[in-house]
C-alpha cells in the first residue's frame, strides 16, 4: 500500500442549492442546505485514501466544533491525524458553495486555521517514513507548501501540487514539483492559453510540460489532457454520465490520480483511473 503525505485545507463546507447563482445586488431564494467535510486538502486526501492509499494529513483546525468535526472524518476514513494542529485562537476554515440547477458552482472560502500550519509536523523523520508522494494545493500559505516541498523532495520523495486556486509559484517550490494538476482557469493563468476544448487543453498541458515533469490539465466536460516533459501530450474525453455536482470533482480526481501513480501506474493509467473516479463523483456515484 502506498504511502501519501497530505498538507493542505480544512474545511467546514455549507452547500446551497439554487436555481442560480445571485448576480450583484441579487437575493436567490436557495432549495437545499447541507454541511459537509470539504477543503481542498482534504478532499484530495479522502479520495486517495478511498482509493487504498495510507494516507497522513498535516493542516491545521480551530478548537471548536467545525474542527471537530473535520479531524472525525479524516480519522473515520483512516486518515492519520497526528500531524494535524488544534489551534485554539482561530476558528476552522470554512467555505460557503452555491450549486446551480446545471450542476455548477461558485464558492467563498474563509481560511481561519488553514494559514496555522505548524513547521514541526514537516520536520518529523515519522512523518516522511515509506512515503511515495506528497500533495499539496494553494489554499494553505506559500510557506507552508515550500516548507513541506523541499523536505519531501530532499527525501526523494514525488511532490504533486494541484496549483489551486492560481497564484504565481514561487521559484523555490515551483523547482520541486514532479507533477502539476490544473483545470482550465488555472492553466490559462499559468501559461497564458486559453482552454475551451480538448485540443487546446492538450497545447496547454505541452506548454506547461516545459516547466514540469509531468502535468495534468482537466477541462471539465471536454475531458483531460496530459504530458510527460519531452514527449507528446495525450488526452481522454470525459465520460459520459448524468450531472449532478461539480463540487468536489477536481479534488476527487487529484487523490485517486496521485494514488495510482504512487504505486508506479503511468500517467496515462492513473489519469484513466481517475477521469473514471471524477465521472462518478460527479454523477452521484
Amino acid at each position: 500500500m502506498s504511502k501519501i503525505v497530505v498538507v493542505g485545507s480544512l474545511h467546514y463546507d455549507i452547500m446551497l442549492d439554487a436555481p442560480h447563482r445571485p448576480e450583484k445586488g441579487e437575493t436567490v431564494m436557495g432549495t437545499a442546505c447541507r454541511y459537509k467535510f470539504g477543503g481542498k486538502g482534504g478532499n484530495q486526501a479522502l479520495a486517495a485514501a478511498r482509493a487504498g492509499a495510507e494516507v497522513i494529513f498535516v493542516g491545521a483546525v480551530g478548537a471548536d466544533e467545525p474542527g471537530r468535526f473535520l479531524l472525525t472524518t479524516l480519522e473515520t476514513n483512516g486518515i492519520d491525524t497526528a500531524a494535524v494542529q488544534v489551534v485554539e485562537a482561530v476558528a476552522s476554515g470554512m467555505s460557503v458553495a452555491i450549486s446551480d440547477a446545471e450542476g455548477d458552482y461558485g464558492a467563498v472560502v474563509v481560511s481561519g486555521a488553514n494559514q496555522h500550519i505548524a513547521s514541526d509536523a514537516l520536520h518529523s523523520e515519522q512523518l516522511w517514513q515509506r512515503a511515495a508522494m506528497l500533495i499539496l494545493q494553494n489554499e494553505v500559505s506559500p510557506q507552508a507548501n515550500l516548507l513541506a516541498a523541499t523536505a519531501a523532495k530532499t527525501r526523494g520523495i514525488a511532490v504533486c501540487i494541484n496549483a489551486a486556486p492560481a497564484r504565481p509559484l514561487e521559484p523555490g517550490l515551483e523547482a520541486c514539483i514532479d507533477i502539476l494538476v490544473v483545470n482550465a482557469v488555472e492553466a490559462r493563468d499559468m501559461c497564458g492559453i486559453t482552454v475551451s476544448d480538448l485540443a487546446s487543453a492538450v497545447l496547454a498541458a505541452e506548454t506547461l510540460a516545459q516547466r514540469f515533469r509531468q502535468v495534468v490539465v482537466t477541462a471539465g466536460e471536454h475531458g483531460v489532457a496530459f504530458c510527460q516533459q519531452g514527449e507528446a501530450a495525450m488526452s481522454q474525453p470525459a465520460k459520459k454520465i448524468r450531472l449532478i455536482s461539480t463540487h468536489g470533482a477536481g479534488d476527487c480526481f487529484t487523490g485517486v490520480l496521485c494514488r495510482a501513480l504512487a504505486d508506479h501506474h503511468s500517467l496515462a493509467e492513473a489519469v484513466s483511473f481517475a477521469n473514471e473516479a471524477a465521472a462518478k463523483h460527479v454523477s452521484g456515484g
